[in-house]
C-alpha cells in the first residue's frame, strides 16, 4: 500500500529528472555522443530542467581534454534551467594539484605535509607529482601500456600542446579551465531524490562521490572534509579508493540514502549504491549515464531513431 501510494504521488507530481554521468576522460566526441543521447530519449521539458551530475574525472587518457572542459564551461549557458554538479575526480585533483589551484590546507600547513617524501617542494601537493611522474610499461590493472604517468596524464600535456610532465602547463591551461578545475566539488548532496525500485517509487536522500564512501570512517566524518575539501589529506579515499569505498556504509543502509559513483570501471545498479563507470577509461568501452528516477541506462554507443 504505501508503494502504490509513494508512486500515485510520483505521477501526481512528476518528479525532476536526475542524471549521473560517469566519468569522460577526454573523450570528447563520446562526450557530444551521450549528451545528444540523453537530449533525444528525455522528454524534453524534462530534460531542459533536469539536474546533471557529471561523476568526475575529465582528463587524461583521452585526447581532447580541453575540449571536453570547453564543452561541459558551456553547459549552463546553454541549459540555463539545468543545474549542472561537477564532482571532482582523482585524476581532477591530481591535475589541479600540478597546476597548483587547489585550495590551501584549512590549517595552514604546507602540502609537503602531504607526503614526506616531497618536503622539497612545498609549493604542490604529492597527487601532483605523480601525477606528472613518469612511469612505462604495462599496466596490467587495465590492460594498457603506461601513458606517461601513474594516472596515464600524458595526452592531458600533449593536448594543451606541452611535454608530458613540462611545467610549461601551468601557462598552457586557460585561466576558464584553471578556473573550472579550482571549483570542482568533492561530494554533492540533494534530498528528495525520487528513485524507481521493484517495491515502487521512493524518496531517498542523495549522495554523489567520485569513488564512495568508506566503510571504516563515520560517514558524518567523511562528508565534513569532503564538503571541505580538506587538501591536508595525501590520498582521499572517496575520490581514489577501490575496495573500501565499493560498498554501501553500514550506517546508510538503515536510511534511504543513494550513494553514486563513477571511477570503478564498472556498472553497477543494484538497490541504493549505483556505480556509473562502464567506459572503464577504455577507448572502446561506451560512456553511460543513469537516469532517474527510471534507472534508465543510456550510452553515447545507443543509435537513437531520429
Amino acid at each position: 500500500m504505501e508503494a502504490h501510494l509513494v508512486g500515485l504521488k510520483y505521477m501526481q507530481n512528476k518528479q525532476r529528472v536526475v542524471c549521473c554521468i560517469g566519468d569522460i576522460h577526454g573523450h570528447i566526441v563520446k562526450l557530444q555522443n551521450l549528451w545528444s543521447n540523453l537530449e533525444s530519449q528525455i522528454d524534453s521539458t524534462d530534460f531542459q530542467s533536469a539536474l546533471i551530475i557529471f561523476l568526475g574525472d575529465y582528463c587524461d587518457r583521452g585526447f581532447d581534454t580541453p575540449k571536453v572542459l570547453d564543452f561541459l564551461i558551456s553547459l549552463p549557458s546553454k541549459y540555463p534551467k539545468q543545474t549542472h554538479v561537477y564532482l571532482c575526480g582523482n585524476h581532477d585533483l591530481a591535475f589541479a594539484a600540478f597546476l597548483g589551484i587547489l585550495p590551501a590546507p584549512v590549517d595552514g600547513s604546507k602540502f609537503s605535509a602531504t607526503w614526506s617524501e616531497y618536503e622539497a617542494n612545498e609549493e604542490m601537493h604529492v597527487q601532483g607529482r605523480r601525477w606528472a611522474g613518469r612511469i612505462s610499461g604495462f599496466n596490467p590493472a587495465k590492460n594498457t601500456d603506461f601513458k606517461g604517468s601513474l594516472y596515464d596524464a600524458a595526452p592531458t600535456f600533449e593536448s594543451y600542446g606541452v611535454p608530458h610532465g613540462s611545467a610549461d602547463l601551468i601557462k598552457a591551461v586557460p585561466a576558464e579551465h584553471k578556473k573550472f578545475l579550482a571549483d570542482l566539488v568533492w561530494v554533492h548532496e540533494e534530498d528528495n531524490v525520487c528513485i524507481e525500485t521493484q517495491e515502487g517509487f521512493k524518496f531517498c536522500k542523495l549522495i554523489a562521490v567520485h569513488a564512495g564512501l568508506g566503510k571504516k570512517r563515520g560517514v558524518e566524518e567523511q562528508l565534513t572534509y569532503l564538503r571541505a575539501r580538506d587538501t591536508r589529506i595525501p590520498r582521499v579515499d572517496a575520490l581514489s579508493g577501490r575496495k573500501d569505498v565499493w560498498e554501501m556504509p553500514e550506517e546508510l543502509m538503515k536510511d534511504s540514502t543513494i550513494v553514486v559513483s563513477g571511477h570503478h570501471g564498472k556498472l553497477y545498479t543494484e538497490g541504493l549504491r549505483l556505480i556509473i563507470d562502464e567506459s572503464g577509461e577504455l577507448e572502446h568501452n561506451p560512456i553511460a549515464a543513469l537516469v532517474l528516477p527510471s534507472m534508465t541506462i543510456i550510452r553515447d554507443t545507443d543509435e537513437v531513431l531520429k
